[in-house]
């Protein structure tokens, strides 16, 4: 099983091309992107990224990839002290006429944007540990790099355009996104404090997280998760404690979680069905963790994420 693409299943990612923009002088884009993990990739010139809680204006050139963890309305413009009036972008302009930003003849800088929207909490560790931002830079990856060459594809696609390039860029955009993600689980690999991407390094804690994921219904024990992994009990909640900082079953609960959440919100079962389909023998024993893990009981969310739905910013499976 991939964990990172079931993690991201089970949190309901939802995604939206949100635009290919040329920029100019006295241009300023506003990216209201709460609830999202925001990505943007220049393909030409520089552009600062300004966003708050951030020292200073980000300085991204051609080549580079900023990745923003979640939930932050920010800007992007030619000048790190542009604070002028802004262009609000809130939705792909792409349809299927052949791919062409608006002004890219004389434009000073173009950038290729997307939201990646994690609407529900609890949010897996991985998520929930991510740096506000990651910006991954040319100059400091190698030249054949998997990245390097979807961010060259990409270039090639924006300036040539063509018959399928909005298809193409979206699963371009998709691809870099997904080689950003690995690079934050690499980085919280190589850190000291217990994290996901810590974790999955050990790999008898990797065959733990693997067999919660491939059947959260299931009801594991410590002493049958410690078994199939090779270890003592004791032996296994040390090391998952000491990689995750957190209990195996505690740490099941949030799989468990996450997955009814998307049950809730995308499908029409019964409390008994979701409950039975995330590993609880009644409806009634669901819902007391569900309320105390999300605080709103199964109904009520259930019914605040249809009002959600209302939400322009909401990105919603089609």
């Amino acid at each position: 099983m991939d964990l990172l693409t079931d993690i991201l299943h089970g949190a309901g990612l939802r995604r939206r091309l949100l635009d290919l923009r040329a920029l100019k002088p006295g241009m300023r884009l506003r990216f209201p992107c709460e609830r999202s993990i925001g990505l943007h990739t220049v393909t030409r010139g520089t552009v600062y990224l300004q966003a708050p809680g951030l020292d200073s204006p980000l300085a991204l050139h051609a080549g580079d990839v900023a990745l923003m963890a979640r939930g932050c309305v920010h800007h992007l413009a030619l000048a790190p002290d542009d604070l002028g009036p802004s262009i609000s972008v809130t939705d792909s302009r792409f349809t299927e006429e052949p791919l062409q930003a608006e002004g890219a003849d004389d434009a000073s800088a173009q950038v290729v944007s997307g939201a990646y929207q994690l609407w529900n909490d609890p949010l897996h560790p991985f998520l929930r540990e991510m740096h506000p931002w990651l910006v991954l830079q040319e100059a400091s990856l190698p030249r054949l790099s998997p990245l390097t060459l979807t961010l060259g594809l990409l270039d090639s696609e924006v300036r040539r355009g063509g018959l399928g390039s909005s298809t193409i860029t979206h699963g371009l955009l998709d691809v870099v996104f997904s080689y950003a993600l690995r690079e934050v689980a690499e980085r919280q690999g190589a850190g000291e404090r217990p994290s996901w991407g810590l974790a999955v390094q050990d790999s008898a804690i990797r065959r733990v997280l693997t067999l919660m994921h491939e059947d959260c219904a299931q009801a594991w024990t410590l002493e049958e998760l410690a078994q199939r992994a090779g270890l003592s009990r004791t032996a296994l909640a040390e090391r998952f404690r000491d990689a995750m900082g957190d209990t195996p079953l505690n740490h099941l609960r949030t799989i468990r979680m996450q997955r009814a959440m998307g049950l809730l919100a995308e499908t029409t079962q019964t409390l008994e069905q979701v409950a039975r389909a995330v590993g609880y023998q009644d409806a009634f024993g669901f819902s007391k963790v569900f309320k105390r893990s999300t605080g709103l009981s199964p109904r009520t969310f259930r019914e605040r994420d249809a009002q959600d739905r209302r939400l322009p910013w909401r990105i919603v499976a089609t």
